[in-house]
């Protein structure tokens, strides 16, 4: 990723005082999170020990990490995020739980070769574009141990001219509320466009079967969120 692209998505995440309030955020603009951490666990169950080692790709605030570590006490964890602020904030939602993971400060080159036991990345891929996204994917798989399990979920939703738009709104009218004003509206649409490279449902599943994962199948779908499990 060029450096000046991954510094444009950084900065949201880099200000102290948007990263003080990121908690707050995803489970207001997220249908359901605290219910898709906990089906992101139980897919990952099927499949591992009770000391299975789970790397998690954009790890920084330590939501999806700490729901995680509290239903699965045996589990261990590599959390990568490239963004500093983001990683101090994991380390405090932690809490006890923090002698279990070790995190890493970059992008997917600076996680551990593993092989891991399975992967986990939320509410990330949508900030890397396709060819990106591709080359990530890839990284994930060559760390993972043959039919490790991979849950990845982000926002993907269909991007027609005439479909897009609508579900758009939708996004909007969750997160902000029905009565929300159209200046509030614009500034979401903005920034969706500005920092988000959303695909279709149908281009995110070809990318991971590109990148080598098996018997992908969608398990979480939340208006402008999808979410799967893939096998490397």
């Amino acid at each position: 990723m060029r450096d000046g692209v991954l510094n444009d998505q950084l900065a949201p995440f880099n200000d102290p005082d948007a990263v003080a309030r990121y908690a707050e955020g995803p489970s207001r603009i997220v249908p359901g999170l605290a219910a898709l951490h906990r089906m992101t666990g139980i897919v990952i169950a099927e499949r591992v020990a009770a000391d299975a080692t789970v790397l998690v790709l954009g790890a920084g605030g330590g939501l999806e990490l700490k729901a995680l570590a509290d239903a699965y006490p045996g589990w261990t964890f590599d959390g990568v995020d490239p963004s500093r602020e983001m990683l101090a904030l994991a380390w405090q939602t932690l809490g006890t739980h923090a002698s279990r993971v070790r995190l890493h400060e970059g992008i997917i080159e600076i996680a551990p070769e593993g092989p891991f036991d399975a992967s986990v990345c939320l509410l990330t891929m949508h900030f890397l574009a396709p060819d990106e996204r591709l080359r990530t994917l890839v990284e994930i798989r060559r760390r993972l141990k043959p039919g490790a399990p991979f849950v990845v979920a982000h926002s993907s939703f269909p991007q027609t001219p005439d479909a897009r738009p609508r579900w758009l709104s939708r996004y909007t009218t969750f997160g902000l509320g029905a009565a929300a004003d159209p200046q509030q509206v614009k500034r979401a649409h903005d920034a969706i466009t500005t920092h988000l490279h959303t695909l279709s449902p149908d281009h995110d599943e070809a990318l991971l079967r590109s990148a080598g994962f098996t018997d992908v199948e969608m398990f979480y779908t939340a208006f402008t969120f999808r979410g799967w499990v893939a096998y490397a």
